[in-house]
């Protein structure tokens, strides 16, 4: 940290919060490996491919922060309690998990690796930390596998890059480099974060390895100093007050029945206190049963042993038993009542939830998810592909989706995007029976990029079937000394100059800017094989049925085939841009010549 920069001073009345910290990244980055690391727990060896499949919480106090980073923290330079870290996935929920109408998470970690940089998801979670103006910092993962590294198991960077060789230390720089350079493309400016003067104007670099621990003391460090010296006054509460927090899960629980997943980030929650849900159809009100609490460094969804607690502060996260919860909503806001008029919390639970909903269209896809968040998200990455949306619900894919989707006679929007939920048997069955495209997956980015090839494909089909029934320009001439046959039909040596020659086409020759049409012609042959088509600079025997050579047409005539109006028209102002350049110049020399007599032909 610089000196430069003021420290905000805490609200002397309010204890000092945990800070809510997101991990960002792409998929295979490192998000989860770099938490386990944190955390010393093993959630990737359980996980479906070491891919972060849900939204997790882990409290890590600010004793295991210092014993990680050693001598770069002293544990009395901070009044902060430690920091609580929100794992996302793909980063989908971050952008709905709300608090006060900004991100739930006060600090985030963009995890990139050295050696891929940027990547689609990477993308996107900057766009999101633009979008909250959330600060971040910038961990720049796997630097062990930089060739010729020594690594140094759980060593602060700087210790660690003494032990490299120069060889090795310069591949690292060039790799660290190229992230700075692209975070310099997507308007931040940033550096190695011991460079890093004003941490409000820079993003700080930090290389790391989640795998040896290399460079995680300084990470730490970097997220404790942050939160210490900028956002004291944020985390001053009054833990006395009623809470606040956001829905992460909602699942059974065994002996607990349906349960809420919950980041507390303001005041406190106790057992017996009334709460106010965000639910799919009715507000829910209802009373807390229990509170469960998982042990320290232990994540929420995978702790199978609670212990039952009365009360809890911000920040933390916590199981809520209470009854009625069946039909509450991932990403809703959870409010205390306490002493306030239930139906005032109620009006502030649903006002937020207005601010979720997603703009839809007469006509669109049909889009399911998870979370509010990733719902969102979707949402916002579908606006930017231009693609509507005709409903959009967080639950699993049901019957009644498929009969929303069967609605349209557009088949680019017979369509259901299901981002990680379960498509019911019934559902799978109606989409089916009645031709609906369900595309399924976990990953943003790839859901939308396999729904925008899908569209890509039906409008390549549509455009081919335009094309085959739209006649191509073509400009051709009879050669000299190639005629086979006078009449019934001519039969004559042609050359196409520019254009696409078929088979069954009407054939003008202008006389002026007059075209007078000469006959049809029946086929191509070259070296005594039928062909369909003839393209510029070929050479081919027609056959032209109509004219006779010596009258109606002759050796070295320049003879073009005929295009109706209409055909004209869709050519020049729908297709110019799908046919190849000799054909555009076909057309546009046919159209000059027809409006030479007629200025609107085509048009």
């Amino acid at each position: 940290m610089s000196d430069t920069d003021t420290p905000t001073d805490p609200n002397a009345a309010g204890e000092l919060r945990t800070p809510i910290v997101a991990v960002l990244g792409h998929v295979d980055h490192g998000k989860t490996s770099l938490l386990d690391k944190i955390r010393g727990s093993t959630v990737t060896s359980g996980e479906a491919g070491a891919i972060t499949q849900h939204i997790g919480a882990t409290a890590v106090p600010l004793d295991v922060i210092s014993d990680i980073a050693g001598s770069l923290v002293d544990p009395t330079d901070f009044d902060l309690p430690g920091l609580l870290f929100i794992d996302t996935p793909g980063h989908h929920s971050f952008s709905t998990l709300r608090s006060r109408g900004g991100a739930l998470a006060d600090i985030a970690v963009l995890v990139v690796d050295v050696n891929d940089g940027f990547q689609p998801q990477t993308l996107e979670a900057i766009d999101i930390l633009k979008r909250t103006q959330t600060p971040f910092v910038v961990a720049a993962n796997k630097i062990d596998t930089t060739p010729g590294w020594n690594a140094q198991e759980g060593e602060p960077i700087q210790r660690t890059l003494e032990a490299q060789s120069e060889r090795a230390e310069t591949k690292l720089n060039e790799s660290l480099y190229r992230i700075i350079g692209e975070m310099s493309d997507n308007g931040f400016s940033a550096d190695m974060y011991w460079r890093v003067q004003n941490f409000r104007k820079n993003i700080g670099v930090v290389p790391v390895s989640a795998l040896t621990g290399e460079g995680v003391p300084d990470l730490l460090t970097v997220l404790m100093g942050l939160s210490q010296r900028y956002m004291k006054e944020e985390m001053a509460i009054d833990t006395s007050g009623p809470g606040a927090g956001t829905v992460l899960e909602v699942k059974d629980e065994r002996g607990f029945g349906t349960t809420l997943d919950v980041v507390l980030y303001d005041g406190s929650l106790q057992t017996d206190d009334t709460i106010v849900v965000g639910a799919k159809n009715d507000t829910i009100v209802t009373e807390v049963r229990a509170l469960l609490q998982p042990r320290p460094l232990e994540e929420i969804r995978t702790e199978k042993r609670f212990e039952k607690v009365d009360r809890v502060t911000a920040a933390s996260g916590i199981k809520i038993a209470a009854p009625d919860l069946d039909d509450a909503l991932a990403g809703a806001p959870v409010r205390v009542v306490r002493d306030r008029p239930v139906e005032d919390v109620v009006e502030e639970v649903e006002s937020e939830l207005a601010d979720l909903t997603v703009e839809t269209a007469e006509n669109g896809v049909v889009v399911k998810a998870d979370t509010l968040g990733s719902l969102e998200a979707i949402a916002n990455a579908l606006a930017e592909a231009e693609v509507p949306i005709v409903r959009a619900e967080v639950g699993d894919v049901a019957p009644r989706d498929v009969a929303v989707a069967s609605t349209t006679d557009d088949p680019k929007h017979k369509v259901i995007l299901a981002f990680n939920v379960d498509v019911l048997p019934d559902a799978e069955q109606g989409a089916s029976d009645r031709d609906i495209e369900l595309f399924e997956d976990d990953v943003i980015y790839q859901l939308v990029e396999d729904y925008e090839e899908y569209v890509e494909g039906i409008e390549r089909a549509q455009q081919d079937a335009i094309m085959d029934n739209i006649r191509r320009p073509a400009r051709f001439r009879i050669l000299e000394d190639h005629v086979f046959r006078q009449n019934n039909p001519a039969v004559v040596g042609v050359e196409v100059m520019s254009g696409t020659l078929k088979r069954n086409v009407p054939v003008v020759k202008f006389e002026g800017n007059d075209p007078k049409r000469v006959g049809t012609l029946q086929t191509l042959q070259n070296q005594g094989e039928d062909i369909d088509e003839l393209r510029a600079g070929e050479r081919a025997s027609a056959a032209i049925d109509g004219p006779t050579v010596g009258r109606q047409i002759d050796e070295g005539d320049e003879l073009w085939a005929e295009i109706p109006e209409k055909h004209a028209k869709i050519l020049e102002q729908e297709l110019k841009e799908d046919i190849p350049t000799d054909e555009r110049e076909a057309l546009s020399m046919y159209l000059d010549k027809r409006r030479k007599v007629d200025p609107f032909w085509g048009k």
